[in-house]
């Protein structure tokens, strides 16, 4: 029957009860009513009387019991109280409360009361709901008698070994529920055989009913502070992740990071000790970090463990967060194990610091409680272990790109030592007056920003006078860049020089700097200028002047800060007259002309030369060559050098190989018919020369220098003209001009 309906139903015997002994209410005249035994009647009334008074007790106890566990806050309270509250209101030897677990499918004993008859039980024992006369009670929500108390226990192995001992004979069933959710059930048993009276069912299920409100107020309040208690856990754990997440990317230097990320964590799990070892870099020690001793020491010296084995390694490797008692501490190294004992230290937790691939360390928490750590502190111990690798990964990272960095800055400055002494920079070889006038112009202009025009022939130096130039330059500490613009197809010049966008043409698979961007802040050198193409002439133009440029394929304007020298041994002035070379670019190219005489012309500086160059290349070769011969060296130096110091270098290359002790072995043959080849071609070239000369004197009227005169009609300086007419025998007026 339905707890509404029952309390109905007990409410109307009430009701009866009360008008049969109230006279107040309209009870029939006494003469009216049946009397055949006076005395009898009367005992009838007082028992009724009194089971009157003994239900109005009951339900009066009942309304107490209501609001006693309404003034319950949780549901410790609740149980704490319930079996004080019970008894006042139903008769029973032995109360038990049963809650269904989260999952619905046990009831656990969360209250017992055993009373002098029943069973000793321990709390948190489940029972499972299919099967049971509990489960079924609870499923169909309604109270069901036990006859037999002894048959149920007997059913569980719990509770079987108290089935014979306990006295307990009857029980019932009453489900605890509200209309929002069944909660569990109480159990009220007997010694007593047999079922009780309706009206003393009523109240366990009335009583059954007060409780499931009071509990489910009580577990509502439970969850909410549960879940406060879980909010603050979680927000103390996301703050001590971002803690250590802000000491990870502020600290720069490991220890600092240590030190800092042990301060917050004493924060939070309240330890007596921590500790961070890190692997050496030799990748068998364990090498303490940080070791704290909060209450005591504070930060100690460091101390290195014993080498760790293979097997060490990987357990290191895949070791997850660990609780460890003394017992496991045990296992430390014993310089390890003292300091910990001296402490106190009952209980550590303890994980590794481990990238996907290697370890890194270990870190640890000691406490002087037993039971200080729980699971969720070894879930975030593990947490912050990710945090602190990818840390000590990226230190470690770091200590190898800055280790390689300053390798590569010493290699740097090796390397271009080595340079300066292998292409001599700063101090050309030689000593002629020819190459001092020139070292006397680049002293005088290297230091300024003017661009600078080298002319001369090929193989007399023009990229080291270049290199000296920039390097006695203010730009000495930025990049020196070339390009030789005849050794680039002419189609691929404009993007060498300005660069280009991907896709600004076939084959421009991605973007591309030009050498006017890698050299800015720099010197660019463009060798063999003449060779650049009339349609790109323009554009060079326009770097020069305005200092700006587009990339191929781009429409957005790079502003860069250049020098440019410019080399050519091609006749500029003539190339202007044959349409060949813009005037506008020839003129921007030649504010400072730089004549570099031929090594014919220097002919003082050809031993010095030969010995710079044997030196160097039997250094390089590892030969032992002390000297040169005086005939190869008078030889080489009457030789005419058509292709000048790259010709001389070579041709000394080629008597280092051939030399097998300490004097330089000269192949003179070779020299000798280098020398009749130049001479049986010379005669040709002398002619043309000579020809070319004559016709510039009769154009000039035998004027040779000033404007119009045959020097600036060749190309030529006033003294190199006068040099080569000496040279050949030419007249300043030829006979054609006196005609």
């Amino acid at each position: 029957m339905p707890i509404v309906a029952k309390m109905a139903e007990n409410s109307q015997h009430n009701d009866r009860l009360k008008e049969a002994v109230n006279p107040s209410i309209g009870f029939a005249d006494a003469s009216t009513l049946e009397q055949p035994n006076r005395s009898s009647h009367k005992l009838a009334m007082t028992d009724q009387l009194s089971a009157t008074q003994a239900t109005d007790g009951s339900y009066r106890r009942l309304l107490e019991l209501g609001a006693a566990i309404d003034k319950q806050t949780n549901v410790r309270a609740v149980l704490k109280s319930l079996h004080q509250l019970l008894s006042a209101v139903i008769h029973f030897d032995s109360v038990a409360m049963m809650l269904l677990t989260n999952d619905g499918k046990s009831l656990q004993l969360v209250a017992l009361e055993r009373g002098q008859a029943g069973p000793y039980v321990d709390l948190g024992i489940e029972k499972p709901c299919e099967g049971t006369v509990a489960g079924l009670a609870v499923e169909e929500q309604r109270t069901i008698y036990v006859a037999d108390v002894r048959q149920e226990l007997s059913k569980l192995p719990e509770t079987a070994s108290q089935a014979r001992a306990t006295e307990l004979h009857s029980a019932y069933m009453v489900p605890i529920s509200t209309p929002r959710r069944k909660i569990g059930l109480l159990s009220f048993a007997r010694r007593e055989e047999g079922e009780a009276g309706a009206e003393e069912i009523v109240l366990m299920e009335a009583v059954a009913s007060h409780v499931a409100t009071a509990l489910e107020s009580a577990l509502a309040s439970d969850a909410a502070e549960s879940y406060q208690r879980q909010l603050r856990a979680e927000r103390d754990r996301w703050k001590l992740l971002l803690e250590i997440n802000n000491h990870v990317v502020s600290c720069l230097d490991i220890k600092e990071l240590f030190r800092a990320a042990c301060d917050s964590l004493r924060k939070h799990f309240d330890n007596d000790f921590a500790g961070i070892w890190i692997i050496d870099k030799e990748g068998n020690r364990l090498e303490s970090a940080a070791l704290d001793f909060p209450s005591s020491h504070g930060f100690i010296d460091g101390m290195t463990l014993p080498t760790l084995t293979a097997e060490d390694l990987h357990r290191m490797k895949t070791r997850q967060t660990e609780l460890w008692t003394p017992t496991d501490m045990n296992r430390f190294p014993a310089v390890v194990l003292a300091p910990l004992q001296s402490e106190g230290i009952q209980a550590m937790a303890i994980t590794s610091l481990r990238t996907s691939n290697r370890p890194l360390g270990v870190i640890a928490l000691g406490s002087k409680r037993a039971d200080h750590f729980c699971p969720d502190d070894l879930d975030l111990l593990a947490q912050i272990a990710t945090q602190i690798s990818l840390a000590v990964d990226n230190a470690r990272a770091y200590e190898k790109l800055n280790a390689s960095r300053n390798v590569l800055e010493q290699e740097r400055l090796y390397l271009e030592s080595e340079i300066r002494d292998e292409y001599n920079f700063e101090d050309i070889v030689g000593k002629s007056a020819s190459l001092r006038k020139v070292l006397q112009e680049i002293e005088i202009v290297a230091p300024t920003d003017s661009t600078v025009l080298l002319h001369g022939e090929t193989g007399t130096g023009k990229e080291l006078i270049a290199r000296a130039i920039h390097s006695l330059s203010s730009r000495k500490s930025r990049t020196f860049v070339r390009l030789n613009c005849a050794a680039i197809p002419s189609g691929l010049v404009e993007s060498e020089l300005f660069g280009h966008e991907k896709g600004a043409f076939t084959g421009a698979l991605m973007q591309k700097k030009g050498r006017f961007e890698i050299a800015d802040q720099g010197t660019l050198f463009l060798d063999e200028i003449g060779d650049i193409s009339l349609e790109l002439q323009p554009k060079l133009l326009r770097a020069l002047q305005e200092h700006e440029f587009e990339r191929l394929g781009s429409t957005r304007t790079i502003h860069v800060d250049v020098r440019l020298i410019a080399a050519t041994h091609r006749d500029l002035p003539t190339m202007m007259r044959n349409n060949q070379f813009r005037e506008d670019l020839f003129y921007r190219l030649n504010v400072f002309p730089v004549e570099i005489p031929p090594l014919r012309e220097r002919r003082d500086d050809i031993p010095l030369l030969v010995n710079f160059f044997v030196s160097r290349l039997s250094r390089r070769m590892q030969k032992n060559i002390r000297t040169v011969p005086k005939e190869a060296m008078e030889a080489l130096t009457n030789a005419s050098w058509p292709g000048n110091v790259r010709e001389l270098e070579n041709f000394v290359e080629r008597a280092v190989i051939l030399t097998q002790g300490t004097e330089l072995r000269v192949p003179a043959k070779e020299l000798k018919r280098s020398s009749v080849a130049i001479i049986a071609s010379s005669s040709t070239f002398e002619d043309a020369e000579r020809q070319a000369i004559t016709e510039a004197l009769k154009a000039a009227a035998g004027k040779i220098s000033g404007q119009g005169g045959a020097a600036e009609r060749l190309g030529l300086k006033r003294t190199t003209l006068q040099n080569k007419m000496r040279k050949l025998g030419i007249a300043r007026f030829p006979a054609d001009v006196l005609q």
